[in-house]
């Protein structure tokens, strides 16, 4: 009699074998880390966001000064009966808006540079962070240069200044649409530099047994 033929088991301690892992090894290919090609993790992308956005909000305050600084003043004017624009033609008020929204343009083009030098990785917390902080940045220069600018309250700043003598309108943006300028420009010109200049996803593990369309375009050419 003869023993059954059975299949040889294979010895536990041996792992099982990997085609594709052989040929990443024969081919050179390392595999990447986790953490280098998932970035600093979602916690630690969040928190630099965060402070993103606190310092270009921050930058809202050197917005609100230039704006005082480079707006044109409304002058206007009083009589016993009520408060006039002195110059009915001047185009004073569209300069305030106009220039508010000039400068938010320039410093959303200034930050969407340096967020992206300092972070070339990207992600979406990071847009965001920038986006938000854009938007408080220039509400808060909007507000700080009313506050700072002349006196809002028009009748009595008139009545202190005494009747005829022209006196300077408060700061005020009619075109509140200015206020998108900052966020629209840093978010346009981030996204722009990213794709342009940012990182690359890796190129995938090469095939180990070959490229199948040309195996097949092979055999094609091969029977004809």
């Amino acid at each position: 009699m003869t023993a059954p033929l059975t299949p040889s088991q294979p010895p536990r301690d041996q792992p099982p074998h990997d085609p594709w892992q052989q040929a990443a090894q024969s081919s050179g290919a390392v595999p990447m880390p986790a953490h280098e090609e998932d970035g600093p993790g979602m916690k630690t992308e969040v928190r630099q966001a965060a402070v993103i956005a606190v310092v270009v909000a921050v930058c809202g305050v050197l917005l609100g000064l230039l704006w005082l600084w480079f707006a044109p003043r409304v002058p206007l004017i009083a009589d016993n009966e009520a408060v006039y624009l002195k110059d009915t033609e001047g185009e004073q008020a569209i300069g305030v808006d106009g220039t508010f929204a000039l400068l938010s343009l320039a410093f959303g083009a200034v930050t969407g540079v340096v967020v992206f030098l300092l972070r070339r990785r990207g992600g979406i917390p990071l847009v965001v962070g920038l986006t938000a902080g854009s938007l408080l940045g220039a509400v808060l220069a909007w507000r700080l240069g009313i506050f700072l600018g002349p006196e809002t309250d028009v009748a009595a700043h008139a009545e202190s200044v005494g009747k005829g003598v022209a006196f300077d309108a408060p700061m005020e943006l009619k075109a509140k649409g200015a206020l998108l300028a900052w966020p629209v420009a840093a978010l346009l010109v981030h996204l722009g530099l990213t794709g342009l200049f940012g990182p690359r996803d890796p190129e995938p593990y090469p095939l180990p047994y070959g490229d199948p369309g040309r195996a097949e375009g092979g055999s094609d050419a091969t029977g004809a």
